[in-house]
């Protein structure tokens, strides 16, 4: 099928996954204006080399489709919408005949959610989950809760990918995982290494701070 796309710069959207946009660019108007009129969906992909937006940007070959839920018209033509990724794609080819940037693709689903090896992997990553959480808290001092995980190991794999804080080259790599067992296996490697930085941030907090302050105050300014 061909899909409108939209490149981004540091955003890797993931079935299930909210996002919010300002539209306000004419060509982008023009696309979300037809998405909304026919009822299609558009593709959110990472930027993989360029500096602009859907102009000389070339984009990751594997993305999410969105779907639009939500539409806020300003009264200069500009736009605020809300959406949700609904089934990750792969392009098969690029095409710019139009004002904005489409695509062929083919639906690339995410397989053996199902599996042994996926449940074994779900358990080995719900701890470390539950550790990342808490130790996020600590080191923000925010107060993060999280009442509980899903037990579905598809539903888990995407929720893990949407939360974890970490660049868009991993959350990448995490996108275009082949199945859930790959998606989670990565996952449980990603929490491990954040899991250390995290402990060695809290750990070394109180020294950076001494390090940072002098007779009259901090001497650094961050």
């Amino acid at each position: 099928m061909e899909l409108p796309i939209f490149p981004l710069k540091n955003v890797v959207l993931f079935p299930g996954m909210v996002l919010p946009l300002h539209i306000f660019e004419l060509r982008y108007r023009e696309m979300i204006n037809r998405c909304i009129e026919e009822r299609l969906p558009f593709g959110v992909v990472l930027i993989a080399d360029g500096q602009e937006v859907g102009v000389s940007a070339k984009p990751h070959t594997v993305g999410t489709a969105a779907r639009i839920v939500r539409v806020e018209r300003l009264e200069d033509g500009r736009m605020n919408i809300t959406t949700v990724g609904t089934q990750r794609f792969r392009i098969l080819e690029l095409r710019d005949d139009q004002s904005y940037l489409t695509a062929i693709v083919r639906h690339f689903p995410i397989v053996n959610g199902a599996t042994r090896l996926a449940s074994d992997l779900s358990q080995r990553v719900r701890p470390k989950v539950l550790e990342y959480v808490a130790l996020l808290s600590k080191a923000a001092n925010v107060n993060l809760t999280l009442d509980r995980l899903p037990e579905d190991p598809l539903t888990l794999a995407f929720l893990v990918a949407i939360s974890l804080q970490v660049g868009d080259k991993d959350k990448q790599q995490l996108l275009e995982a082949a199945g859930v067992p790959e998606m989670l296996a990565l996952e449980s490697r990603m929490l491990s290494r954040e899991l250390l930085l995290l402990k060695y941030m809290i750990d070394t907090r109180e020294d950076m701070q001494s390090l940072n302050r002098g007779p009259s105050g901090y001497i650094f300014p961050n």
